[in-house]
This record gives structure tokens, C-alpha cells and sequence, in this order.
């Protein structure tokens, strides 16, 4: 299963509110969901924030899926 679906599941949300959260249409999403297409750097950023995780656990550079904390404004 995906890190993607895990995070999904975990949350309880449907592939539609997804789309609703990302403005990624639902069948974009489930291409990339199931690994037959990639996603844009915009297109992760908008998924971690929905799914609460950071884009380096989306990406696979971590195993930690714990966003990071805020940037501080200046």
C-alpha cells in the first residue's frame, strides 16, 4: 500500500475530499495514488499539507510522516 493511501486511510478521507482539500482532480489523484503517474513538486506540497505529513515523507526520504513545524514569518 501506498504512503499516500496509508496517510489517506489513516485520516479517513476519500479519494474525493482529496480532491477537495488539493483541487488535484480525484482521478489525477488516484493515478498517482497507485503509482501509474507522478507528482508535480506543487502537487506534493498541497498533499502533505492535506494528509499532515511533510513532501520528504511523501517522497521516501523519510520514514518519519510527522509534518515539520511551521516557518517562522519575519
Amino acid at each position: 500500500m501506498s504512503r499516500l493511501r496509508q496517510l489517506r486511510d489513516a485520516l479517513g478521507y476519500s479519494q474525493v475530499k482529496i480532491q477537495m482539500l488539493t483541487g488535484i482532480d480525484q482521478s489525477d489523484y488516484s493515478k498517482i495514488e497507485n503509482g501509474k503517474r507522478h507528482m508535480s513538486f506543487e502537487q506534493c506540497k498541497r498533499l502533505a499539507v492535506a494528509l499532515k505529513t511533510s513532501m520528504d515523507y511523501l517522497a521516501g526520504l523519510t520514514d518519519k510522516p510527522d509534518p515539520y513545524p511551521p516557518a517562522r514569518r519575519r
